[in-house]
């Protein structure tokens, strides 16, 4: 099957430099703001049954997801564009976008934990069209950290008017080791602590950049960024003027900011089983 992404995210913004941020990835923009589906009406199911079958799947894979962590994958490639189209109204487009390097796009739905994620060409051609479920979408996040480096080569020497960012780098790397075990996630809030301009561009720098992007509107602006370094991660909140509000390094497999809830799943469990009944 061939065809163009329709999620809407792709390269967006960062504040200016003279603002005190550094530039980061190109985050996704444009996303929707959470809302309720607009769903087809029941008459409008017919013919849909293949499309009605992947949300019937999506529904026993959120069922089996609140008894297990492991997440489930549904191909809807081989879909037609109505059944397609059928799907996606009923999913609708949530709070969470991502982007991993240049082939990967995944959308939450406004069911938590129900992900449509697409996988394209270097033309930008649809080449695998998914349903996730679960709390982040796991090949999305084999990519984070692909070919990054295990820890942060720390210099023998700073240039001028670096000052508390050589303290952070073997803090940094003490935690790194320890996110493999799955231990609490260790933040390190650099709008608590002062900084100049260098100290944030020798982090920048020495923590590299990584290949995902994540927007998450469900607790304000969040934007998160891989590092080019295993499990350290940009999280940086903004207001509605685009202000950054809270500047922070966190050290874990993924920033709980962006996962569905265990509860959240069951949640929409609950809400696309009775969305399904609509069209019974």
């Amino acid at each position: 099957m061939s065809g163009t992404s329709s999620f809407p995210i792709g390269p967006g913004s960062q504040p200016e430099e003279q603002d005190g941020t550094l530039n980061y990835l190109p985050m996704p923009s444009g996303m929707t703001v959470f809302s309720v589906p607009g769903l087809p009406e029941p008459e409008e199911a017919a013919g849909r049954e293949v499309g009605m079958a992947a949300l019937h799947d999506a529904l026993r894979a959120l069922e089996g997801a609140m008894q297990s962590e492991a997440a489930c994958v549904i191909d809807i490639t081989h879909l037609d564009e109505s059944n397609r189209t059928f799907v996606d109204q009923v999913l609708g487009e949530g709070e969470v976008s991502i982007v991993a390097g240049a082939t990967h796009q995944a959308q939450e739905s406004v069911l938590a934990g129900v992900w449509r994620v697409h996988v394209t060409d270097d033309e930008g051609r649809i080449v695998s069209d998914l349903i996730e479920v679960g709390g982040f979408p796991r090949a999305m996040l084999d990519i984070a950290f692909s070919g990054a480096r295990q820890e942060v080569a720390i210099p023998q020497s700073f240039v001028a008017n670096v000052f508390n960012a050589p303290a952070l780098l073997p803090e940094i790397n003490e935690h790194i080791a320890k996110a493999y075990s799955d231990a609490a996630p260790h933040v390190i809030n650099l709008s608590l602590l002062p900084h100049t301009l260098e100290d944030l561009a020798l982090l920048d720098q020495l923590l590299g950049k990584g290949d995902m992007a994540i927007l998450s509107r469900g607790y304000g602006n969040c934007r998160v960024t891989s590092t080019r370094t295993s499990n350290v991660w940009w999280v940086q909140y903004y207001n509605s003027q685009d202000t950054l509000i809270l500047n922070s390094i966190e050290i874990t497999r993924l920033p709980e900011v962006v996962c569905a809830a265990p509860e959240d799943l069951s949640d929409s469990a609950e809400r696309l089983r009775e969305i399904l009944e609509v069209y019974e």
